[in-house]
């Protein structure tokens, strides 16, 4: 017997219809039907139709059963049955909060004797009752139509192990070879359309490059790269830092276009690319989620970049990005 549980269909209560009329044992009907006994009792005590003023109408009809079966489910659901957290639900959802954080806060703060799941969030949003009201456009990924569950495909053959983070040299990690880049990607709002910018950091010197993208399909995007970097000498373009995020899924362009080695940090850890991380917040200051990257041309990144290499840093003794990049530039190394 299988371990996913799968609810009666209408078919299976024609069946047991037929084996309740001609008295069979539950242990028998369960058998017939695939299901276990309790199942079975479950099906009959719940779904029974009962009429108080004719009795000899009442009992076990497969429709009916059906019907009486949908109607419980519909009752049951919580933001249904309590307006009050249906409202406070969507209220978060139109503030940006991900179902996760909703559901969390509403029991941390007790403002609700209800608890619900971030699922429970997710199926109220999907449902077919209340997806009118549009509200998957406030959800992170802001998808028209859900992803089933569990439909998220493995990275490990997009990105082997052998281009583990773990698996670089040391000599890229305590920063003391010079061409070694970490790179990422900065989003803005989804209303103001795909484009997006690539932002790259050279981990010895600080140096910052930064690449506006107008999609985020991966080919694209390494192109821009390649193209960026090609004018440098092999040595200051050795190898790229990534997380796991699909933009980088092309990576091999790199090796192929420049000869650059890539390395891709472990799932959910983007401290393994600091350097990078540490400019992102730089440049936001300067590029916050909210800006229209449609007004803003590579010639204003550039400019950007520029006005960040220039600024001096504590790490560098204080002497700035460019400067420290310029001199192993004419150093060779």
């Amino acid at each position: 017997m299988s371990r996913c549980y799968l609810q009666l269909t209408l078919a299976d209560r024609r069946r047991l219809h037929q084996l309740v009329e001609r008295k069979v044992p539950v242990n028998e009907m369960a058998r017939r039907l695939g299901r276990h006994r309790s199942t079975i009792y479950r099906e009959i005590r719940r779904n029974t139709f009962h009429d108080r003023e004719l009795p000899e109408y009442s009992g076990y009809y497969s429709t009916v059963a059906n019907d009486i079966a949908k109607d419980r489910r519909q009752r049951l659901r919580k933001l249904r049955r309590h307006p009050q957290l249906r409202d406070l639900v969507i209220d978060r959802l139109q503030a940006s909060w991900s179902p996760e954080q909703i559901a969390g806060r509403l029991w941390a703060d007790g403002l609700t004797l209800v608890r619900i799941c971030a699922e429970t969030i997710y199926r109220f949003v999907y449902g077919k009752e209340d997806y009118g009201l549009g509200l998957y456009r406030y959800l992170p990924e802001a998808r028209r139509k859900r992803r089933p569950r569990g439909s998220r495909k493995p990275r490990d053959s997009v990105f082997p192990g052998a281009y583990k983070v773990s698996q670089r040299p040391d000599f890229i990690e305590d920063r003391s070879q010079f061409g070694h880049w970490e790179g990422d990607l900065l989003i803005f709002r989804r209303d103001m359309g795909p484009a997006n910018l690539t932002s790259l950091v050279e981990r010895k010197s600080r140096y910052t490059v930064m690449i506006k993208n107008q999609s985020r399909h991966s080919r694209p995007i390494m192109d821009k790269i390649i193209e960026a970097f090609s004018p440098l000498p092999a040595f200051a373009r050795q190898s790229f830092t990534f997380d796991r995020g699909t933009e980088f899924a092309g990576f091999r362009a790199l090796e192929d276009g420049i000869g650059a080695r890539s390395w891709f940090c472990d799932p959910s850890a983007p401290w393994q690319k600091g350097a990078v991380e540490n400019t992102n917040k730089r440049i936001r200051r300067f590029m916050p989620g909210e800006t229209d990257l449609t007004a803003v041309s590579q010639h204003d990144l550039i400019q950007l970049a520029r006005q960040l290499n220039d600024q001096p840093r504590k790490c560098l003794g204080y002497r700035t990005p460019a400067e420290v990049f310029l001199t192993h530039l004419q150093d060779g190394a």
